[in-house]
């Protein structure tokens, strides 16, 4: 039987949650052992993770925003250890958590302590790993230009309004991209290497993403004549949209060859480079999702 202990790395801005303290105290008191510690500055979540492996926590918890629960998955992984990880998410975007399936609701998710947890993969570009998806082009401009204030009045649609008033900046990039049975060069508006399925408040790029499959997919959106036409598709969302307007695969890992540059969002986090190698790394985490979660099934095989 699984030890209720766990440890919640909880960012700092989230201390005064009134929702976040009365869902730890009822995890207390139906018998979990939850201690709670803070991030305040870059490296704190590192630290703390590899603090909570050293006192032999079996449950770690992950509570913040897209980039918090990116960097406590990473320390986790990077430790190669068999401690298991809940999310907690608490962010605008809360991209992987949409798509997995994974309550936004601090009573809710804390509630998936009781559940068991899976092998998953991470997404690995140069030696860095991410949870959700690596975006590059308009997509991940949007993420990087979008105001905290806007966020906090409008949530996730303040990443919608970002992009359609950034419409006049938009370029196009080049890119040679190189993987197993898959090569594509050329100029390109957004990219998208996901293990999860949506970036950038609810953009949908990797619909067939699976977490468990040890691929990463892929979807390029080729540069065309009618950008705003595009760009419209892009942001609109949908299934049928974004397999319109973009070439996809899924691979196991990617080659990227970028001779101006490539700039990159990171599960919120910029990167960049000229050359880049893209991989899944399977089964690097075990993560406690729920049984029906769409990242562990194939959306393509689900019957409506």
């Amino acid at each position: 039987m699984q030890e209720r202990k766990a440890l919640l790395i909880l960012h700092g801005k989230q201390s005064l949650n009134d929702e976040v303290r009365t869902a730890v105290a009822s995890q207390r008191e139906r018998g979990w052992d939850l201690v709670v510690r803070l991030t305040w500055e870059a490296g704190d979540a590192q630290r703390l993770v590899a603090e909570a492996l050293q006192a032999g926590y079996p449950t770690l918890i992950a509570g913040g925003g897209d980039g918090t629960l990116r960097d406590v998955a990473e320390a986790m992984a990077k430790a190669e250890t068999d401690a298991s990880l809940v999310l907690l998410p608490l962010g605008t975007a809360n991209d992987f958590a949409h798509a997995a399936g994974i309550p936004l609701t601090p009573a809710a998710a804390l509630a998936l302590l009781d559940t068991p947890a899976q092998p998953i993969d991470l997404g690995e570009v140069d030696g860095e790993l991410f949870l959700n998806m690596a975006t590059g082009g308009f997509g991940s401009n949007i993420t990087a230009n979008t105001s905290e204030d806007l966020k906090r009045v409008l949530g996730g649609a303040a990443y919608m309004l970002t992009g359609l008033t950034r419409f006049a900046e938009v370029r196009s990039a080049f890119g040679r991209f190189k993987g197993p049975d898959f090569e594509w060069e050329g100029e390109f508006l957004a990219l998208g290497i996901g293990n999860g399925r949506q970036a950038g408040g609810g953009h949908v790029l990797c619909p067939h993403a699976r977490v468990n499959d040890g691929l990463l997919d892929v979807c390029i959106v080729p540069a065309a004549s009618d950008v705003v036409g595009t760009l419209g598709t892009l942001l609109s969302g949908g299934l049928k949209g974004i397999e319109g307007v973009s070439v996809s695969a899924r691979l196991p890992w990617l080659e990227i060859d970028a001779p101006e540059g490539l700039d990159l969002n990171l599960d919120g986090e910029p990167r960049g480079g000229n050359r880049l190698r893209f991989a899944a790394r399977p089964q690097a985490l075990r993560l406690h999702l729920p049984a029906n979660s769409p990242l562990l099934h194939d959306l393509s095989l689900i019957h409506i």
